[in-house]
Protein backbone atom coordinates (compact mmCIF):
# COMPACT_ATOMS: atom_id res chain seq x y z
CA UNK A 1 0.00 0.00 0.00
CA UNK A 2 0.98 3.35 -1.13
CA UNK A 3 2.63 6.02 1.63
CA UNK A 4 -0.67 7.87 0.88
CA UNK A 5 -3.04 5.54 1.45
CA UNK A 6 -1.37 3.93 4.65
CA UNK A 7 -1.42 7.61 5.77
CA UNK A 8 -5.14 8.29 4.72
CA UNK A 9 -6.28 5.23 6.57
CA UNK A 10 -4.66 6.33 9.79
CA UNK A 11 -6.34 9.78 9.81
CA UNK A 12 -9.56 8.40 9.08
CA UNK A 13 -9.44 6.36 12.03
CA UNK A 14 -9.26 9.17 13.86
CA UNK A 15 -11.62 11.43 12.60
CA UNK A 16 -13.88 8.80 11.59
CA UNK A 17 -16.21 9.13 14.72
CA UNK A 18 -17.03 13.27 13.73
CA UNK A 19 -17.44 12.38 10.10
CA UNK A 20 -19.96 9.72 10.92
CA UNK A 21 -21.65 12.05 13.37
CA UNK A 22 -22.24 14.64 10.41
CA UNK A 23 -24.36 14.59 7.20
CA UNK A 24 -23.84 12.13 4.91
CA UNK A 25 -23.63 14.91 2.28
CA UNK A 26 -21.93 17.39 3.61
CA UNK A 27 -19.02 14.85 4.78
CA UNK A 28 -18.72 13.57 1.05
CA UNK A 29 -18.47 16.85 -0.62
CA UNK A 30 -15.87 17.66 2.44
CA UNK A 31 -13.85 15.02 1.02
CA UNK A 32 -14.12 15.70 -2.30
CA UNK A 33 -12.78 19.10 -1.01
CA UNK A 34 -9.48 17.51 0.72
CA UNK A 35 -9.09 15.26 -2.16
CA UNK A 36 -9.02 18.13 -5.03
CA UNK A 37 -5.39 19.39 -4.28
CA UNK A 38 -3.91 16.17 -4.29
CA UNK A 39 -1.13 16.02 -6.96
CA UNK A 40 -1.52 13.74 -10.11
CA UNK A 41 -1.13 10.28 -9.65
CA UNK A 42 1.66 9.14 -12.08
CA UNK A 43 1.74 5.19 -11.24
CA UNK A 44 -1.06 2.59 -10.27
CA UNK A 45 -0.98 -0.08 -7.96
CA UNK A 46 0.04 -3.50 -10.00
CA UNK A 47 1.87 -6.38 -10.49
CA UNK A 48 1.84 -9.23 -12.98
CA UNK A 49 -0.65 -10.80 -10.45
CA UNK A 50 -2.79 -8.41 -10.67
CA UNK A 51 -2.45 -6.79 -13.95
CA UNK A 52 -5.81 -7.77 -16.32
CA UNK A 53 -7.49 -6.95 -19.95
CA UNK A 54 -11.22 -6.46 -20.67
CA UNK A 55 -12.77 -4.91 -24.10
CA UNK A 56 -8.88 -4.41 -25.30
CA UNK A 57 -8.39 -2.32 -22.11
CA UNK A 58 -5.11 -2.76 -19.83
CA UNK A 59 -5.89 -2.65 -16.31
CA UNK A 60 -3.25 -2.01 -13.64
CA UNK A 61 -5.04 -4.49 -11.07
CA UNK A 62 -8.68 -5.37 -10.94
CA UNK A 63 -10.25 -3.18 -8.08
CA UNK A 64 -11.84 -0.04 -9.59
CA UNK A 65 -13.70 2.90 -7.69
CA UNK A 66 -17.45 3.34 -8.84
CA UNK A 67 -19.61 5.89 -9.91
CA UNK A 68 -21.52 8.25 -7.49
CA UNK A 69 -17.98 9.30 -5.55
CA UNK A 70 -16.78 10.88 -8.11
CA UNK A 71 -20.34 12.49 -9.86
CA UNK A 72 -18.58 15.11 -11.97
CA UNK A 73 -14.91 14.23 -12.31
CA UNK A 74 -13.15 16.38 -9.63
CA UNK A 75 -10.48 13.90 -8.22
CA UNK A 76 -10.20 11.00 -10.47
CA UNK A 77 -6.58 12.25 -11.00
CA UNK A 78 -6.02 11.65 -6.96
CA UNK A 79 -7.72 8.18 -6.86
CA UNK A 80 -4.89 5.89 -8.21
CA UNK A 81 -2.97 6.76 -5.14
CA UNK A 82 -5.12 5.30 -2.97
CA UNK A 83 -4.87 1.69 -4.87
CA UNK A 84 -7.53 2.09 -7.69
CA UNK A 85 -7.03 0.48 -11.24
CA UNK A 86 -9.40 1.64 -12.70
CA UNK A 87 -11.97 4.84 -11.46
CA UNK A 88 -15.73 5.01 -12.99
CA UNK A 89 -17.08 8.81 -12.75
CA UNK A 90 -20.54 10.19 -13.48
CA UNK A 91 -22.92 9.17 -13.60
CA UNK A 92 -23.43 13.09 -16.22
CA UNK A 93 -26.13 13.56 -17.53
CA UNK A 94 -26.45 15.44 -20.96
CA UNK A 95 -27.58 18.64 -18.87
CA UNK A 96 -27.11 19.93 -15.28
CA UNK A 97 -29.88 19.12 -12.16
CA UNK A 98 -29.98 19.60 -8.81
CA UNK A 99 -31.22 15.52 -8.04
CA UNK A 100 -33.46 14.73 -5.43
CA UNK A 101 -34.31 17.20 -2.46
CA UNK A 102 -31.97 17.05 0.44
CA UNK A 103 -31.36 15.09 3.32
CA UNK A 104 -30.87 11.88 0.39
CA UNK A 105 -27.97 10.08 1.92
CA UNK A 106 -27.88 8.23 5.24
CA UNK A 107 -25.78 6.12 6.96
CA UNK A 108 -26.81 3.22 8.26
CA UNK A 109 -23.91 2.77 10.57
CA UNK A 110 -25.43 -0.44 12.90
CA UNK A 111 -25.64 -1.95 9.22
CA UNK A 112 -22.41 -0.61 7.27
CA UNK A 113 -24.71 0.56 4.61
CA UNK A 114 -25.59 3.21 2.71
CA UNK A 115 -29.08 4.44 1.80
CA UNK A 116 -29.10 7.11 -1.31
CA UNK A 117 -31.37 8.82 -3.25
CA UNK A 118 -29.68 11.79 -5.21
CA UNK A 119 -31.06 11.27 -8.55
CA UNK A 120 -28.20 11.41 -10.89
CA UNK A 121 -27.70 15.09 -8.77
CA UNK A 122 -24.42 16.95 -11.37
CA UNK A 123 -23.15 19.66 -13.28
CA UNK A 124 -23.81 17.87 -16.62
CA UNK A 125 -21.40 16.70 -19.63
CA UNK A 126 -20.23 19.87 -20.79
CA UNK A 127 -18.73 20.69 -17.59
CA UNK A 128 -17.49 17.77 -16.42
CA UNK A 129 -15.49 17.41 -19.76
CA UNK A 130 -13.50 20.31 -19.66
CA UNK A 131 -12.13 18.78 -16.09
CA UNK A 132 -12.24 15.46 -17.95
CA UNK A 133 -9.93 17.10 -21.05
CA UNK A 134 -7.51 18.54 -18.75
CA UNK A 135 -7.07 15.28 -17.05
CA UNK A 136 -6.36 13.78 -20.38
CA UNK A 137 -3.81 16.44 -21.20
CA UNK A 138 -1.65 15.36 -18.02
CA UNK A 139 -2.18 12.01 -18.14
CA UNK A 140 -3.94 9.30 -15.94
CA UNK A 141 -2.33 6.09 -15.10
CA UNK A 142 -5.41 3.81 -14.77
CA UNK A 143 -8.35 3.59 -17.42
CA UNK A 144 -10.70 6.21 -17.15
CA UNK A 145 -14.67 4.97 -17.80
CA UNK A 146 -17.24 7.31 -17.46
CA UNK A 147 -21.08 6.64 -16.58
CA UNK A 148 -23.92 8.21 -18.63
CA UNK A 149 -27.73 8.80 -17.62
CA UNK A 150 -30.81 10.82 -18.73
CA UNK A 151 -31.63 13.84 -17.26
CA UNK A 152 -34.87 13.24 -14.89
CA UNK A 153 -37.50 15.13 -17.00
CA UNK A 154 -36.36 14.38 -20.65
CA UNK A 155 -38.73 13.86 -22.78
CA UNK A 156 -36.68 11.26 -24.86
CA UNK A 157 -34.46 9.16 -22.43
CA UNK A 158 -32.72 7.55 -25.16
CA UNK A 159 -31.87 10.92 -26.56
CA UNK A 160 -30.15 11.85 -23.59
CA UNK A 161 -28.16 8.61 -23.45
CA UNK A 162 -26.95 9.07 -27.20
CA UNK A 163 -26.64 12.49 -26.45
CA UNK A 164 -23.89 11.33 -23.54
CA UNK A 165 -22.50 8.48 -25.96
CA UNK A 166 -21.55 11.32 -28.69
CA UNK A 167 -20.16 13.65 -25.83
CA UNK A 168 -17.95 11.56 -23.40
CA UNK A 169 -17.20 8.47 -25.33
CA UNK A 170 -13.90 10.69 -27.24
CA UNK A 171 -12.97 11.17 -23.44
CA UNK A 172 -13.65 7.48 -21.86
CA UNK A 173 -11.87 4.24 -21.89
CA UNK A 174 -15.01 2.77 -21.76
CA UNK A 175 -18.99 4.28 -21.44
CA UNK A 176 -21.50 2.95 -18.60
CA UNK A 177 -25.07 2.87 -19.35
CA UNK A 178 -26.56 3.50 -16.57
CA UNK A 179 -30.33 2.06 -16.64
CA UNK A 180 -30.70 0.51 -12.82
CA UNK A 181 -31.11 3.53 -10.60
CA UNK A 182 -33.93 3.51 -7.98
CA UNK A 183 -34.37 7.39 -8.03
CA UNK A 184 -34.86 8.54 -11.27
CA UNK A 185 -38.77 7.30 -11.59
CA UNK A 186 -39.00 5.23 -14.61
CA UNK A 187 -35.57 4.53 -15.41
CA UNK A 188 -35.26 1.03 -14.67
CA UNK A 189 -38.08 0.23 -17.43
CA UNK A 190 -35.51 0.82 -19.89
CA UNK A 191 -33.70 -2.85 -18.79
CA UNK A 192 -36.86 -4.08 -20.75
CA UNK A 193 -36.13 -6.46 -23.88
CA UNK A 194 -37.64 -3.54 -26.67
CA UNK A 195 -36.28 -0.51 -24.36
CA UNK A 196 -33.20 -1.71 -24.41
CA UNK A 197 -32.44 -2.97 -27.79
CA UNK A 198 -33.54 0.60 -28.97
CA UNK A 199 -31.31 2.30 -25.98
CA UNK A 200 -28.20 0.52 -27.16
CA UNK A 201 -28.71 0.91 -30.83
CA UNK A 202 -28.79 4.75 -30.08
CA UNK A 203 -25.68 4.75 -27.93
CA UNK A 204 -23.34 2.49 -30.93
CA UNK A 205 -25.00 5.04 -33.54
CA UNK A 206 -23.68 8.26 -31.31
CA UNK A 207 -20.51 6.72 -31.12
CA UNK A 208 -19.97 6.48 -34.95
CA UNK A 209 -16.47 4.74 -36.31
CA UNK A 210 -15.41 5.71 -32.31
CA UNK A 211 -17.01 2.99 -30.99
CA UNK A 212 -15.31 2.73 -27.15
CA UNK A 213 -16.44 -0.33 -25.22
CA UNK A 214 -20.23 -0.26 -23.39
CA UNK A 215 -20.55 -1.93 -20.19
CA UNK A 216 -24.29 -1.65 -18.81
CA UNK A 217 -25.26 -1.52 -15.21
CA UNK A 218 -27.69 -3.17 -13.94
CA UNK A 219 -29.59 -3.11 -10.84
CA UNK A 220 -30.47 -6.32 -8.42
CA UNK A 221 -34.01 -6.38 -8.52
CA UNK A 222 -34.00 -8.75 -11.51
CA UNK A 223 -36.18 -11.86 -12.19
CA UNK A 224 -34.95 -14.73 -14.01
CA UNK A 225 -36.65 -14.13 -17.13
CA UNK A 226 -35.10 -10.50 -17.10
CA UNK A 227 -31.59 -11.79 -16.84
CA UNK A 228 -32.36 -13.62 -19.91
CA UNK A 229 -33.01 -10.96 -22.11
CA UNK A 230 -30.54 -8.29 -20.71
CA UNK A 231 -28.22 -11.49 -21.53
CA UNK A 232 -29.84 -11.77 -24.87
CA UNK A 233 -29.71 -7.94 -25.64
CA UNK A 234 -25.98 -8.05 -24.77
CA UNK A 235 -25.02 -11.20 -26.65
CA UNK A 236 -26.58 -9.49 -29.70
CA UNK A 237 -25.23 -6.13 -29.42
CA UNK A 238 -21.99 -7.06 -28.48
CA UNK A 239 -21.90 -5.16 -24.91
CA UNK A 240 -18.73 -5.58 -23.54
CA UNK A 241 -19.72 -5.97 -20.08
CA UNK A 242 -22.13 -6.13 -18.11
CA UNK A 243 -22.03 -4.47 -14.26
CA UNK A 244 -23.67 -6.34 -11.24
CA UNK A 245 -24.60 -4.50 -9.73
CA UNK A 246 -26.50 -0.86 -8.94
CA UNK A 247 -28.42 -0.76 -5.19
CA UNK A 248 -31.06 -2.12 -4.42
CA UNK A 249 -34.63 -1.21 -3.16
CA UNK A 250 -35.40 -3.97 -1.29
CA UNK A 251 -34.75 -3.54 2.82
CA UNK A 252 -33.23 -7.00 4.37
CA UNK A 253 -33.53 -6.69 8.38
CA UNK A 254 -31.73 -3.83 9.02
CA UNK A 255 -31.28 -2.12 12.79
CA UNK A 256 -30.61 1.51 11.87
CA UNK A 257 -32.88 4.56 12.41
CA UNK A 258 -32.48 5.08 9.02
CA UNK A 259 -33.85 1.83 7.46
CA UNK A 260 -37.02 2.93 6.31
CA UNK A 261 -35.61 6.25 4.23
CA UNK A 262 -36.76 6.17 0.61
CA UNK A 263 -33.70 5.10 -2.24
CA UNK A 264 -31.35 2.72 -3.05
CA UNK A 265 -29.79 0.23 -0.34
CA UNK A 266 -25.75 -0.10 -0.59
CA UNK A 267 -23.03 -1.91 1.48
CA UNK A 268 -22.97 -4.59 3.69
CA UNK A 269 -26.48 -5.48 3.20
CA UNK A 270 -26.13 -5.84 -0.58
CA UNK A 271 -23.47 -8.32 -0.51
CA UNK A 272 -25.80 -11.47 -0.81
CA UNK A 273 -28.01 -10.77 -3.00
CA UNK A 274 -25.21 -8.78 -5.58
CA UNK A 275 -23.26 -11.77 -5.59
CA UNK A 276 -26.26 -13.73 -6.11
CA UNK A 277 -26.79 -11.94 -8.88
CA UNK A 278 -23.74 -11.99 -10.38
CA UNK A 279 -23.96 -15.95 -10.43
CA UNK A 280 -27.01 -15.36 -12.22
CA UNK A 281 -25.52 -13.63 -14.86
CA UNK A 282 -22.68 -15.50 -15.16
CA UNK A 283 -25.03 -18.83 -15.27
CA UNK A 284 -27.09 -16.99 -17.83
CA UNK A 285 -24.52 -15.87 -20.04
CA UNK A 286 -22.68 -19.08 -19.38
CA UNK A 287 -19.14 -16.85 -19.61
CA UNK A 288 -19.74 -15.16 -23.34
CA UNK A 289 -20.67 -11.86 -21.48
CA UNK A 290 -17.95 -10.52 -19.04
CA UNK A 291 -19.12 -9.39 -15.73
CA UNK A 292 -17.60 -6.79 -12.78
CA UNK A 293 -19.00 -7.37 -9.42
CA UNK A 294 -20.24 -4.28 -7.37
CA UNK A 295 -22.33 -3.97 -4.02
CA UNK A 296 -21.27 -4.95 -0.62
CA UNK A 297 -17.51 -5.86 -1.21
CA UNK A 298 -15.74 -5.28 1.90
CA UNK A 299 -12.67 -7.32 2.21
CA UNK A 300 -10.25 -9.43 -0.21
CA UNK A 301 -12.07 -12.11 0.82
CA UNK A 302 -15.64 -10.94 -0.86
CA UNK A 303 -13.87 -9.73 -4.01
CA UNK A 304 -12.04 -12.87 -4.22
CA UNK A 305 -15.32 -14.93 -4.04
CA UNK A 306 -16.75 -12.37 -6.95
CA UNK A 307 -13.99 -12.88 -9.23
CA UNK A 308 -14.28 -17.15 -8.70
CA UNK A 309 -17.88 -16.47 -9.42
CA UNK A 310 -17.14 -14.81 -12.69
CA UNK A 311 -16.34 -11.15 -12.28
CA UNK A 312 -13.12 -9.96 -14.20
CA UNK A 313 -13.60 -6.56 -12.46
CA UNK A 314 -14.86 -5.32 -8.99
CA UNK A 315 -15.70 -2.21 -8.01
CA UNK A 316 -16.30 -0.12 -4.38
CA UNK A 317 -18.08 2.82 -2.60
CA UNK A 318 -19.85 2.53 0.30
CA UNK A 319 -17.81 0.05 2.28
CA UNK A 320 -14.43 2.95 2.07
CA UNK A 321 -17.54 4.94 4.30
CA UNK A 322 -16.20 2.39 6.82
CA UNK A 323 -13.40 0.87 5.89
CA UNK A 324 -11.10 4.09 5.14
CA UNK A 325 -9.76 5.29 1.77
CA UNK A 326 -7.02 2.68 1.81
CA UNK A 327 -9.71 -0.43 1.08
CA UNK A 328 -8.92 -0.52 -2.74
CA UNK A 329 -5.17 -0.57 -2.10
CA UNK A 330 -5.72 -3.42 1.01
CA UNK A 331 -8.40 -5.56 -1.48
CA UNK A 332 -5.81 -5.26 -3.97
CA UNK A 333 -2.89 -6.88 -2.44
CA UNK A 334 -5.33 -9.35 -0.33
CA UNK A 335 -6.54 -10.73 -3.77
CA UNK A 336 -2.82 -11.41 -4.51
CA UNK A 337 -2.31 -13.08 -1.98
CA UNK A 338 -5.54 -14.95 -2.63
CA UNK A 339 -4.35 -15.91 -5.72
CA UNK A 340 -1.25 -17.19 -4.45
CA UNK A 341 -2.62 -19.35 -2.04
CA UNK A 342 -5.21 -21.00 -4.15
CA UNK A 343 -2.49 -21.83 -6.93
CA UNK A 344 -3.28 -18.90 -9.47
CA UNK A 345 -0.67 -17.38 -11.44
CA UNK A 346 -2.73 -14.17 -11.90
CA UNK A 347 -6.12 -13.08 -10.45
CA UNK A 348 -7.75 -13.36 -13.85
CA UNK A 349 -6.67 -17.00 -14.30
CA UNK A 350 -9.24 -17.42 -11.14
CA UNK A 351 -12.79 -15.79 -13.45
CA UNK A 352 -15.23 -18.10 -13.03
CA UNK A 353 -13.49 -21.05 -11.62
CA UNK A 354 -16.19 -21.39 -8.34
CA UNK A 355 -18.40 -22.85 -11.16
Amino acid sequence: MSFLASAADAAYALIRPFVHASDGEAAHDLTLAALQPLPRARRALTSPALATELAGIAFPNPVGLAPGFDKDARVAHAMPHFGFGFVEVGTLTPLPQAGNPRPRLFRLVEDRAIINRMGFNNGGQESAAERIVRLRRYGLPVPLGINIGANKDSADRIADYAKGAAAMAPLADYLTVNISSPNTPGLRALQDRGALEALLDGVAAAQGDLAKPVFLKVAPDLEPADIDDIVAVAIDKGLAAIIVSNTTVERPALASRHAGEAGGLSGAPLASLALQRLRDFRAASGGRVPLIGVGGIATAGQAWERIRAGASLVQLYSAMVYEGPGLAARIARGLEELAARDGFARVADAVGTAE
